[in-house]
């Protein structure tokens, strides 16, 4: 496992017995006494290690617990069925298995789907919610289908899934060449991407398995329980968003306009712009995992 720097906390590897199989976690020890407890989410195609920049802002003065959601990584061999549901339950036994008590709760991108339902099914486990760039549902268009929706949102991430390289050199150069890692590539960005690979040079692959993402992506859009959660969750709620798209498109997933037309309710749900971020760097990038670890820190987190 890699460490970045001497500020942070050399992340330990668990498991955690789950339906199914034996979920693997990424652990960053706090290293001061009386640290809160987080436990976050990541987002669909990714893994654990999503959260290392995190953990490197937050230099131990949190303990920060990351699965690898099944289907992913080295929780790919955890069996069927998937889902945001199940996914939310394997948190709700992690939280258990591990004796954490109540905890600070985290997800981007889907993994903030995932921790709003979290939430809602397991309310005595959740102090609070930090959702990052997700958890925010739109309708789709009449007729639309989502199997193209999804390959239009999730873009090149989603075409990796089918693709075989060479070697670990040629997988960085793909994480490198996208749009939203143009401007910034990182130590935690660089051991995100190795993780996820499987297979044996010349035929490197994404752990990824396609049903689980096809499965968690189209309960995204379409669960009615899922979509709905971020507006029934009955703790505090900060929601964070990226000014710009998943590969750094102008617009990103979310402004003003978008949370009032799907009715957040912001008296309930605080809502803040992260600017200089996209949908990958709000979480990886340095800036805007300095602005997530400073709400994970925070003691007060408003409501409204």
């Amino acid at each position: 496992m890699y460490r970045v720097s001497p500020e942070t906390p050399a992340p330990e590897e668990l498991t955690v017995a789950v339906p199914g199989g034996d979920l693997a976690v990424v652990r960053w020890p706090a290293t001061v006494p009386g640290a809160p407890t987080v436990v976050a989410a990541h987002g669909t195609t990714a893994n654990a290690l999503a959260w290392g920049q995190v953990a490197r802002q937050l230099a131990g003065r949190a303990t920060l617990i990351a699965p690898d959601l099944r289907g992913r990584a080295a929780s790919r061999t955890v069996r069927a069925p998937y889902g945001i549901a199940r996914h939310a339950d394997d948190l709700s036994e992690l939280i258990g298995a591990l004796g954490l008590g109540r905890v600070r709760l985290a997800g981007h991108s889907m993994g903030a789907w995932v921790a709003a339902l979290t939430a809602l099914r397991h309310p005595a486990l959740v102090e609070r919610l930090l959702l990052v760039d997700g958890a925010v549902s739109f309708p789709l268009p009449v007729g639309a289908d989502p199997d193209e929706v999804m390959a239009a949102v999730l873009g090149p991430s989603l075409a990796r899934l089918s693709t075989t390289f060479p070697d670990r050199e040629a997988y960085r150069g793909f994480w490198r060449g996208l749009p939203a890692f143009a401007a910034e590539w990182t130590a935690e960005s660089d051991a995100f991407a190795q993780r996820d690979l499987v297979g044996a040079e010349p035929e490197l692959r994404s752990s990824c398995v396609p049903e689980a993402i096809r499965e968690d992506s189209r309960q995204v859009m379409l669960d009615a329980d899922v979509t709905t959660a971020i507006h029934r969750v009955s703790c505090p709620v900060r929601l964070l968003w990226a000014e710009r798209g998943l590969q750094d498109e102008p617009q990103g997933l979310y402004d003003q306009t978008r949370l009032e037309a799907a009715a957040l309710d912001l008296a309930e749900v605080s809502v803040s712009p992260v600017p200089g971020t996209n949908h990958y760097t709000i979480l990886m990038g340095q800036d805007g995992a300095a602005v997530v670890a400073e709400h994970l820190l925070a003691e007060d987190e408003p409501r409204g």
